[in-house]
């Protein structure tokens, strides 16, 4: 994951690059490719590895977890 961050970071630098050497084109497809890289591939691994485990119920509002934030005196 942290590879394929730094691949996408590299890749809109060089795209920026290309773009400041008059190769305008160029460099729009790398920085438009390595944001939907970002967007679809690199995101969802992120977020499939941050929530790997935890339960979903822990973190939604539900009339048990209000109680339980009341009786903790967090309202």
């Amino acid at each position: 994951m942290k590879i394929l961050g730094i691949a996408i970071l590299i890749a809109i630098g060089v795209g920026f690059y290309f773009r400041l050497n008059d190769q305008i084109l160029t460099g729009d497809r790398i920085i438009g490719l390595a944001v939907l890289a970002s967007a679809f591939i690199l995101m969802p691994i992120f977020l499939y590895v941050r929530w790997r485990g935890k339960k979903l119920k822990d973190y939604t509002l539900s009339e048990d977890n209000l109680k339980k934030m009341r009786e903790k005196g967090i309202d």
